[in-house]
């Protein structure tokens, strides 16, 4: 590697603090079923820790797993249930309040609270399914959009404080992730368009 010039950038574990009160968690309904038909049946969501100086920020993602589209996200300097919430609450408007979307994620406590539980329950007909302890293979789809933000965007040693790291979010989804990118999953179109494409060939056919 050395004589080719090549840096291995492997991500570093980060262990979360663990909360002591009881969590509801949910049965494994999504399954691995990772491709579903059209837009808003199936959403995931995750967190992931971000470096900055003198510690961490938490990034909260909604994937829409037609497209693998990010229809929510928030960043905060915790990662609590107010993070997860403020990021299911933007997808949910942004999205137009669709109707029986299946949500899946991990068991984390910032998903399992009671409050997380009461902001699932006012999305018209979502219910929630969650992974299997320490099974990330059941949420991979959104452990490889974060791997993909820290190998292709994030610098080595991360960023200055909180509000540069909300930048480079903004830029990475907004400006790169969504409508540059080109997504194997999507025969290597990008989230915008693939949809783009769904929603033209669905207004088509009704006309």
């Amino acid at each position: 590697m050395a004589q080719m010039g090549l840096i291995s950038r492997q991500i570093k574990s980060h262990k979360y603090r663990r909360c002591e009160k009881f969590h509801k968690v949910y049965g494994n309904i999504l399954d691995r079923q990772f491709a579903p038909t059209a837009p808003n049946q199936v959403w995931t969501g995750d967190v992931t820790y971000i470096r900055i100086k003198g510690g961490w920020c938490y990034l909260a993602i909604i994937m829409d797993l037609y497209a693998r589209r990010i229809v929510g996200f928030a960043l905060s300097d915790s990662p609590n249930t107010q993070l997860t919430t403020s990021a299911l609450k933007m997808a949910y408007h942004i999205r137009l309040e669709p109707k029986g979307v299946l949500f899946h994620s991990d068991q984390g406590s910032h998903y399992t609270s009671e409050e997380y539980a009461k902001c699932v329950a006012k999305c018209n007909g979502m219910s929630h399914s969650m992974s299997r302890r320490g099974n990330c293979w059941d949420n991979a789809p959104t452990e490889r959009f974060f791997r993909s933000f820290k190998t292709e965007w994030m610098p080595k040693n991360g960023y200055d404080n909180i509000d540069e790291a909300q930048q480079a979010v903004n830029d990475y989804i907004w400006g790169y992730y969504q409508s540059v990118r080109p997504h194997s999953f999507n025969e290597y179109l990008t989230p915008s368009e693939k949809e783009r494409l769904y929603f033209n060939k669905n207004l088509l056919s009704t006309v």
